[in-house]
């Protein structure tokens, strides 16, 4: 998906959502595990997650990690939730939450099995190793890196605070240094909504690019603080993830009713706050 097709569904949808896939095996609604003819629970979850939120999003975002948990059959189930947005809600922009940072013929295979074989959009990237870990993923038509620069986690500051002799931050040299590898139109930003203030640094760094914004929901990020200092006038320049706040918003059996009404909600903000 180009910017521009981004930028054009934000806009048409008044919302810059997206939707954390974050599914734990452990933590489905009891009406979709004791039903002994499904051999798929946690996509049938996302499946009913999905067909609730996606009037109301402009992204879905499946962290790696919980799919991988299971084995090859949670990589099979990953595989069927990327197919079904895929076929049903074209129009979504498919971020693969793997945070990849490796080097050289690695780098190259994972971004082989992101854009190639599972057919995201977007794939995020630790920029750690530097460039070689990170331009494998670039010139791929349509697709994008997203860098983590300055997260939501409270472990954040051990490391992406810390300034140099001249007192810039390594957040500020680590986007500083990936403009020489990519442009705003391949490459975002990982940025925590728990950051609030500090969104102005980055804005000083990176005016054009697009910020993924974890946090907001269950951490406690200000959507507010968010898009007063982090949006760009007339591109939105934001894709702000809610992910247990949506799809545990109940574990009965209006489970996928309750995403929709959260989703709804910040949706209905989102509309009030896009200039």
């Amino acid at each position: 998906m180009t910017r521009k097709e981004l930028i054009d569904n934000i806009y048409r949808k008044r919302s810059f959502l997206c939707v954390g896939l974050d599914t734990d095996p452990k933590k489905l609604p009891e009406v979709i595990t004791t039903n002994v003819t499904n051999d798929d629970p946690v996509f049938s979850f996302n499946k009913a997650i999905i067909d609730a939120t996606a009037p109301y999003c402009v992204a879905y975002k499946p962290n790696l990690a919980f799919y991988e948990s299971m084995g090859w059959k949670g990589v099979r189930t990953l595989e069927r939730t990327i197919e079904y947005i895929r076929v049903n809600y074209p129009d979504q922009f498919i971020i693969a939450d793997a945070k990849r940072g490796d080097i050289g013929n690695t780098s190259r295979l994972y971004a082989r099995s992101a854009f190639e074989h599972m057919g995201v959009d977007a794939v995020t990237v630790a920029p750690y190793m530097g460039e070689d870990s990170v331009t494998p993923f670039l010139g791929y038509e349509g697709k994008w890196v997203i860098l983590l620069a300055l997260t939501s986690n409270k472990g954040s500051h051990d490391f992406q605070l810390i300034e140099n002799k001249e007192g810039t931050p390594l957040f500020e040299s680590v986007i500083e240094k990936s403009k020489e590898w990519g442009t705003p139109d391949e490459m975002m930003y990982v940025v925590g909504a728990t950051q609030g203030r500090m969104f102005e640094d980055i804005r000083r760094v990176a005016p054009e690019s697009f910020l993924l914004v974890p946090g907001v929901g269950a951490q406690g990020g200000s959507l507010e603080e968010v898009c007063k200092y982090g949006m760009i006038d007339g591109q939105c320049g934001l894709l702000v993830n809610s992910s247990r706040g949506i799809i545990y918003a109940s574990l009965n059996e209006d489970f996928a009713e309750a995403a929709a009404r959260e989703a709804r909600k910040l949706s209905d903000q989102m509309s009030k706050l896009l200039k």
